[in-house]
């Protein structure tokens, strides 16, 4: 694994605009940056990074399977106790997953140490599956990439045949908060995946969704029998209809067993079940008397976090906290800290993806700081050799 200096296309504006990536920057900061590219050889990708993907998607089940089945583990990570029945519900059915992302740190050393599952709402998702793999067509053609570079990149193949897959002839409901650039533009591509499967679909905001007496409905009065969000499972639930019939008559994708992995304590109670395990750090509860073992070297993590938001790291006398954003009341981890890989001051976390049970590629996002945020920048990658 290195990060070379890659030369941007000159007309990267007008091959953005052909593909629809309208946040290439955001307010003003540069987001995608193809001044550099991480290089990867085809046995790092296959035995860190698809290999551990795919091991630790099957711990997660497991450990969905303990957790419904004790209240005490489900009060742990933090979820209310009137949302146990449609967490359980979910679980019976088995209620099909569409995708997930696991933030790795790597850089090309040792093992991949998993700093965190995105198993409910992750982003990032059209520049990994689309912009990137334009980048690399685009460079090979030019010449700025050997013919025989490649990529680990089949989200969107897997994506369509997915949502084929769960969508037993449903119509699709996708809806977000759509005043977000990258959240709209999540959902956009999404529903382009679900209309070359064949669904029949309709896109809405959050705000124009209604009850009517058992079911949800949109502004037309359809309804909601089946509905992607991209909007957190522990908003939900806290929302005015977080606790109606409703909730439970709607088939949502992501399901509602994905919140018992989409906390930070999910990391906790891993390390618990498979302490040791190469591609997991420990990580404790705040309140463990365990946690002391990490000594004064340790994140510190809200339960419910997003984009790096109240999250502090540990070393010694130091401490780096990133953006504060009100989280943090329903208790925190700590995890053996983990410093991201330092590559000319850049900072990588490797994201990777997992649609339905198999692994299907990675977005690389960097920065400055130890601390990976909204702010931060994606820049491509590639395989060589």
């Amino acid at each position: 694994m290195r990060r070379e200096i890659s030369a941007p296309r000159p007309d990267f504006e007008a091959r953005a605009k052909e593909i629809g990536f309208h946040y290439a920057s955001t307010d003003g900061d540069l987001y995608w940056d193809e001044s550099a590219r991480y290089v990867f050889s085809p046995q790092e990708i296959e035995d860190k990074l698809e290999r551990p993907t795919r091991e630790l998607h099957a711990l997660c089940l497991r450990l969905v399977a303990r957790v419904v089945a004790n209240d005490d583990l489900l009060r742990r990570l933090g979820i209310p106790p009137f949302a146990f029945d449609a967490i359980k519900q979910s679980w019976a059915r088995r209620d099909p997953s569409l995708y997930g992302r696991f933030d790795f740190a790597y850089g090309g050393e040792g093992d991949a140490k998993l700093l965190e599952y995105n198993a409910d709402t992750p982003t990032s998702l059209y520049e990994s599956a689309v912009v990137q793999w334009f980048w690399l067509e685009q460079m090979i053609a030019r010449g700025g990439l050997p013919k025989g570079a490649d990529q680990f990149n089949s989200l969107h193949e897997k994506l369509i045949a997915r949502w084929r897959e769960i969508s037993l002839g449903r119509f699709l409901h996708l809806s977000c908060m759509s005043q977000g650039v990258e959240d709209a533009g999540t959902i956009a591509y999404l529903e382009d995946c679900a209309r070359q499967a064949g669904l029949r679909t309709l896109a809405l905001d959050m705000g124009d969704i209604g009850l009517d007496g058992p079911c949800f409905v949109d502004r037309q009065g359809r309804r909601i029998d089946f509905m992607f969000k991209l909007y957190p499972w522990e908003w939900m639930f806290a929302d005015a209809f977080g606790r109606a019939p409703a909730l439970l008559r709607t088939r949502f994708v992501e399901p509602p067993w994905k919140m018992i992995l989409s906390g930070k304590g999910m990391l906790a109670l891993l390390w618990e079940m498979a302490p040791g395990h190469p591609n997991l750090l420990p990580s404790y509860f705040e309140d463990d008397p365990r946690a002391a073992s990490l000594g004064d070297r340790y994140a510190r993590k809200p339960l419910y976090s997003r984009e790096g938001a109240d999250i502090e790291l540990i070393d010694g006398a130091s401490k780096t906290r990133g953006p504060s954003d009100g989280y943090g009341a329903e208790g925190y981890i700590r995890q053996a800290l983990c410093p991201l890989p330092d590559f000319d001051g850049r900072r990588p976390v490797l994201g990777g993806w997992l649609v339905g049970d198999a692994p299907a590629g990675m977005g690389i996002r960097e920065d400055i700081s130890p601390i990976t945020s909204n702010r931060s920048r994606f820049v491509p990658h590639v395989i060589l050799g």
